[in-house]
């Protein structure tokens, strides 16, 4: 199959794990009750800021590689078809088979007959958004094949039930105490006298993979980048499991984004620099591992390229929110971004969370679309403070995508929301000098809830409690800035008036 299905006017919307049955607002407010949570999230992001400044304050031309960066990415997109048909190209010819799918489901469908057709009851993964996004893990499952996440935060996560919330740190919301009941509870003979040492802890994870390491027929991974003129693709990671999946079983299975692609090698150079120190706070990542196709006698003697729409051209036909695909996953906006510090990754909703997420998971599903509203409340998640943009470093504008997003929601809705609504009626009486003076004397009123307060209470009622439930209201003043100009100017035209016969 060609990479005809790039057709922008047909692309379908993304599907998986991108939405959530809850608008944001109410799953935040959930996750803000919960204090050691926001304890968890505010060490672990204090932390990774702190490294990722150092290696990055040691770099002298950061800001001209930053730049670079977000070049390659605009002109990739530009001619991603291009580039996808020379990266099949270059696999096929190295022995690998590429495969296109448009949607999660497509891909779930792909990925699960490819297991099965070698007879495999079980895979090992690498860490992995692509496959989390699409839900491999619950599609194998349907079928009766088990996936072994072997990635130590997605093994955690696993084990304990649960759902990642951070792109990175997959279980930055727990500590490790939490982890180490994790373990003691899940994994199989594991010491009882097990403590939360992080080393202890390692090695009985360690323990638990490794024979399944040594059995595993076949393996499943994502990709962090795909070079087109090589047809290679490139996974790097920090612990090693990584590099096992890739090399022991006899066929790997990458799942990848159509938007991870770079040209060539001389643009991937520039990428290896930039995501360590953004991701990790690391100069170097320790494990890059780069293959292309298969080498008899070396490794995975079968490989599969599915390559992954579901909803990426759909986002590449919006001019501004195209940029959202530049991302190279590094994190760096997640740690830095008041909102998701406060309330985690769980209250998006999506596998993407954070201020990328807010921007990228409601492009890929449609704004108007998903259940209960989840996917048009996430560009609301944003205080546009910009500190995302300030660190991310292909210099997405992140902030500039949320309000243009918010406003295609806004202009998408059949009816007028209460805002709209406010909005034009402040607008009718700012055009209307009377009816302005008349609100400003109905605004003083105000002065008697607040009973001397700098704010007016939160507890409102409806309309104006969903304002003041998240935001402080003044209390207004109690002369208006033209009865006080009035005044002034009374007053000085007095004291310029000559005497009475003088």
């Amino acid at each position: 199959m060609t990479a005809v299905f790039l057709g922008i006017p047909t692309a379908p919307a993304g599907v998986g794990n991108l939405r959530g049955d809850r608008p944001f607002p109410d799953a935040a407010r959930d996750a803000l009750r919960d204090g050691q949570l926001r304890a968890n999230l505010g060490h672990a992001t204090t932390t990774i800021r702190g490294k990722r400044a150092g290696v990055v304050a040691e770099v002298p031309d950061w800001a001209e590689l930053r730049e670079a960066g977000r070049a390659i990415k605009a002109a990739t997109m530009a001619r991603l078809d291009e580039h996808l048909e020379e990266l099949e190209r270059q696999v096929t010819a190295r022995g690998g088979t590429v495969h296109w799918a448009r949607d999660a489901a497509e891909a779930n469908r792909i990925v699960t007959e490819l297991v099965q057709a070698t007879g495999a009851d079980e895979v090992v993964k690498v860490k992995s958004m692509a496959t989390q996004e699409i839900g491999l893990n619950e599609a194998l499952e349907a079928a009766g094949i088990a996936a072994l996440e072997t990635d130590l935060a997605e093994l955690i996560v696993q084990l304990g039930d649960d759902k990642p919330s951070h792109i990175l740190v997959p279980a930055i919301h727990k500590n490790r105490a939490e982890i180490r009941e994790i373990f003691a509870c899940t994994i199989p003979g594991v010491d009882p006298e097990l403590t939360d040492d992080p080393r202890r802890l390692a090695m009985a994870a360690r323990e638990h993979l490794r024979e399944r390491f040594l059995r595993a027929r076949v393996a499943v991974s994502g990709a962090n980048f795909a070079v087109a003129e090589t047809g290679t693709l490139a996974v790097v990671e920090s612990e090693g499991n990584g590099r096992m999946c890739l090399t022991l079983p006899q066929t790997l299975i990458t799942v990848m984004g159509i938007e991870k692609l770079v040209p060539t090698w001389r643009d991937l150079e520039v990428f290896l620099q930039l995501l360590p120190r953004s991701s990790t706070g690391e100069r170097m990542n320790p494990y890059t591992s780069l293959w292309a196709g298969v080498t008899p006698g070396d490794g995975p003697q079968e490989f599969h390229l599915v390559l992954l729409d579901n909803g990426r051209t759909a986002v590449l036909a919006d001019e501004v929110g195209r940029e959202a695909l530049h991302c190279i996953r590094c994190s760096a906006c997640l740690n830095v971004c008041p909102v998701y510090e406060r309330t985690g990754g769980h209250a998006y909703g999506s596998v993407y969370p954070g201020p990328i997420g807010a921007v990228l998971s409601p492009q890929l599903t449609g704004l108007s679309g998903g259940t209960a509203g989840n996917s048009a409340s996430l560009p609301f998640a944003s205080t546009l403070c910009g500190a995302c943009y300030d660190v991310c470093p292909v210099a997405i504008d992140i902030p500039s995508i949320l309000v243009h997003l918010r406003a295609e929601h806004v202009e998408a809705q059949e009816r007028p929301g209460a805002e709209a609504l406010a909005f034009r009626g402040l607008a009718r009486a700012m055009s209307h000098p009377r009816l302005w003076r008349l609100a400003q004397r109905a605004a003083g009123l105000g002065r008697f809830l607040a009973r001397g307060r700098p704010t007016l209470p939160a507890a409102l009622p409806p309309p104006a409690s969903a304002w003041t439930r998240t935001r402080d209201l003044p209390t207004p003043p109690r002369e208006t800035f033209t009865q006080a100009w009035a005044r002034e100017h009374s007053r000085a035209s007095s004291r310029a008036r000559p005497e009475h016969g003088a």
